[in-house]
């Protein structure tokens, strides 16, 4: 389990295709790996994935096709930004919601409106993602939704399934975001509790 609380960026160092999976080595920032050991899990732009190897800053993951097609990570290549996040321990706050690392649906950016302060220069931006109506059922303003591993609040949703966000400075600076733009796919994750509020309602109005 992860809180959607994306702690940094790595990159994509190399990407080998091999028997039944992908090979990959993500190189994180100093001390990211402090106390990791092999079979750990970490968020990589919102999927779990399992380390498999450790060598200095550097990470290896093993990857199944499936995964691939499922996510965004198909489309990713050497150099390319990743947000991470090490898997949750008790105790520790969370700050976000729970998020699994299990990616329900590649998304589209379909808009993003940049700006500015004025006062101290800081970014801001609203971006609306689109997704299929299958997704869509689990959108609710103010509700929580995992962006490549990044808890997000939603803003206003609009009836052909795609919803807004409102993205502030921090969440910029922190992660992959700020290199996103209109057209660029994302990975989604709909909060589990709402998942499963709406499943069970759809239930009982159909009478199973």
């Amino acid at each position: 389990m992860f809180t959607g609380i994306v702690e940094g960026v790595g990159a994509l160092r190399s990407s080998d295709k091999r028997q039944g999976f992908t090979n990959w080595v993500v190189e994180f920032p100093e001390g990211a790996l402090d106390g990791i050991e092999i079979g750990a899990s970490v968020a990589i732009e919102g999927v779990c994935l399992t380390v498999t190897s450790i060598n200095g800053r550097s990470a290896s993951f093993q990857i199944i096709e499936e995964t691939l097609h499922r996510s965004t990570l198909g489309n990713l290549r050497p150099g390319d930004p990743l947000n991470y996040e090490r898997s949750l321990t008790y105790g520790k706050e969370v700050g976000g919601h729970l998020v699994s690392g299990h990616v329900m649906e590649v998304g589209k950016i379909i808009k993003r409106l940049d700006s500015r302060d004025e006062n101290n220069g800081e970014a801001t931006c609203s971006i609306t993602i689109q997704t299929s109506e299958m997704v869509g059922k689990y959108i609710f303003e103010k509700g929580y939704v995992s962006i490549d591993g990044i808890s997000l609040t939603i803003g206003n949703t609009h009836n052909n399934a795609s919803f807004d966000l409102h993205i502030i400075p921090e969440t910029l600076r922190r992660t992959t975001l700020g290199h996103k733009k209109e057209g660029s796919l994302v990975n989604i994750e709909i909060d589990s509790i709402t998942k499963a509020t709406v499943d069970t309602v759809m239930r009982m109005s159909d009478g199973v």
